[in-house]
């Protein structure tokens, strides 16, 4: 029986053994992804503010600019997209919509983000884009990759088109959470004009003119490195129209210019859902594969023990004797 049991005890020990890397190695990678259907807002706010009043083409200051954040999974292209690309895949269809102190519109950007669903990387396919222009995107977007690590990483600007490195600068504690901090800087560069805004200016009028639109801005986020999910994201954002003399009356003028912060409820909102999901990575890149190694020894050592309790030398058995309580006389 003993022998017989430990048998069993070595194939559940082989068992956990096995399933400890099978869980790290290959079911988290199929397991850990962003869900197709998902759908984020985010409103996020800068007060105060300086924003161009296309009214009297004069910049005022203002106590809030509002700039709604939204990402909606489109289920139907993801899948359409899935049957050519062999894997995952994940579309967004972002809006950046930016409202004024009154609650007009100011200016929406949407956009087209394509992305394998488990590492977060580009899928370079028809319909990637900005603002209606085709884009090849070089890195990573709104989010960071699932297991984020201490270095520097390409992000994309959609203002710019282009990706640059967004640089980890260090780990940090925000509300009880320990946290990677990174920066990127985009220095002025001059980027396209958003094809909605509150004044319609006719294309050809724009370039007869030679008016331009100037853009730069620091970036901040405070990454959870399990999730990858930013817990908290800032902007020192400034834009202004240049060359605007002819058009406007003055050579530079500040379109918008303010530090955009998440609006405090969203930041609650949006820190227990990274709670409740880095629960569910942890499982299944720590806490199951660790458990199952400790298992699987535990499980071995008990085998073994009881496999050398089953072999034990015969000679340890007790023998009985037999006395007569006389002397036993030699042999003549």
């Amino acid at each position: 029986m003993r022998r017989r049991a430990s048998l069993v005890l070595l194939s559940l020990a082989v068992f956990c053994a096995a399933m400890a890397p099978t869980l790290r190695w290959y079911a988290f990678p199929r397991l850990a992804k962003i869900p197709s259907n998902q759908y984020q807002e985010t409103v996020l706010e800068a007060k105060p503010a300086t924003l161009l009043n296309y009214s009297t083409l004069k910049s005022e200051q203002v106590d809030k600019i509002t700039i709604v954040q939204t990402l909606k999974g489109n289920v139907e292209e993801s899948r359409r997209i899935e049957r050519d690309a062999g894997r995952d895949v994940v579309v967004w269809d972002a809006l950046a919509y930016v409202m004024g102190p009154d609650g007009k519109m100011v200016s929406k950007v949407p956009e087209r983000y394509i992305f394998d669903a488990h590492s977060q990387d580009p899928v370079h396919v028809t319909g990637e884009s900005v603002d209606g222009d085709a884009v090849r995107r070089e890195g990573i977007e709104f989010k960071f990759p699932f297991l984020t690590e201490k270095r520097d990483y390409q992000y994309f600007d959609a203002q710019t088109r282009t990706s640059a490195p967004i640089h980890f600068v260090g780990t940090r504690t925000f509300r009880g959470m320990e946290v990677y901090y990174f920066e990127q800087t985009i220095p002025w560069t001059q980027v396209p004009m958003p094809k909605t805004m509150p004044v319609k200016i006719p294309p050809e009028v724009i370039t007869e003119s030679g008016l331009t639109r100037w853009y730069s801005t620091k970036r901040m986020f405070w990454i959870e490195p399990v999730t990858g999910a930013p817990v908290n994201g800032e902007e020192i954002h400034k834009e202004e129209l240049r060359n605007a003399k002819t058009l406007m009356g003055q050579d530079t003028l500040t379109v918008f210019e303010g530090h955009v912060k998440m609006r405090e409820d969203y930041l609650k909102s949006i820190g227990d859902m990274v709670s409740s999901n880095r629960l569910m990575v942890l499982m299944l890149v720590s806490y199951l594969p660790w458990s199952f190694t400790v298992l699987a020894l535990l499980l071995l050592a008990l085998s073994l023990w009881l496999e050398a309790r089953s072999r034990r030398p015969a000679d340890d058995a007790p023998t009985d004797t037999f006395t007569t309580g006389a002397p036993v006389a030699p042999p003549v």
